[in-house]
């Protein structure tokens, strides 16, 4: 599996992207959970570029990206798992596990460092909560997070294909969970015993202080419930969403979210 994966692994990304990306659109359409502050010819332009633009600063910045830091630990025999012998199903299982909640932490510091809240906010600012606000991040934080895998992937001597497929998995639950989507209350109910569903992290994406610092999970669901920081629902049902300070702006500009880590505004 992993040798197929790595040979394919250009064309998996991007098919996976591609196909959530167009159902969650799809699902938005039929069934919206709120209606837009803006239209997506606005919205979607920014949000887009900055993957694209982050997308080629990592493979310039950092070439081997986690997948080549895998393959760079397997050939050296490093990491945890080799060193505990572990087999290769239980060192996958515990790589998926372990890699999530290292998102799950970079997250909540994101939100508690004052200079990491710089670059996060420009994925708060978005008002208008899609699948594509899964892709809204700053280069800059795109980058720390990067290094940060790449230092868990080595030390842990994570399989490749692992890397792979929590990759793959955490960009499609990342469009899914950010879906401006009103699912069936029942289904919704269930999917989040396991995984974050958008009516989760919708919360997180809330105007309100005490809301925001909630709901930190990107993929699974246990790492909120676990660590204290899971909250069932919001304070009320069309709770606004987005940051307060920007709240009088069009934050969806390509030149605004590039240059909102410097500029002034509260930080925490």
């Amino acid at each position: 599996m992993s040798d197929a994966l790595l040979a394919h692994e250009p064309f998996v990304r991007l098919s996976v992207f591609a196909v959530v990306l167009a159902l969650m659109a799809l699902a938005e359409t039929l069934w919206p959970a709120r209606a837009r502050h803006f239209p997506r010819t606005r919205r979607w332009p920014a949000n887009l570029a900055l993957t694209i633009i982050s997308t080629a600063m990592l493979r310039f910045l950092f070439p081997l990206l986690a997948v080549g830091a895998a393959v760079w630990a397997q050939s050296r025999g490093i990491g945890l798992f080799r060193l505990l012998a572990l087999p290769f199903w239980a060192s996958f299982l515990a790589s998926l596990v372990l890699l999530d909640v290292l998102i799950y932490a970079q997250h909540w510091a994101m939100h508690r460092v004052p200079i990491l809240w710089r670059f996060h906010r420009v994925h708060h600012t978005d008002r208008d909560v899609d699948a594509t606000t899964a892709l809204r991040f700053h280069p800059g934080e795109i980058a720390l997070s990067m290094g940060l895998k790449m230092g868990a992937v080595i030390a842990l001597g994570a399989p490749p294909a692992a890397v792979i497929v929590f990759e793959v998995v955490l960009n499609a639950t990342a469009m899914f969970n950010h879906a401006n989507w009103k699912m069936p209350r029942g289904i919704e109910r269930a999917l989040r015993l396991i995984v974050v569903t958008p009516d989760m992290h919708r919360i997180h994406h809330s105007l309100k202080r005490e809301e925001m610092d909630r709901n930190y999970g990107f993929n699974l669901s246990w790492w909120d419930k676990l660590f204290g920081t899971y909250r069932a629902a919001a304070s009320a049902p069309d709770f606004p969403l987005g940051l307060e300070h920007f709240q009088n702006e069009a934050p969806n500009g390509i030149a605004f979210v590039s240059l909102l880590p410097f500029r002034g505004g509260p930080v925490r």
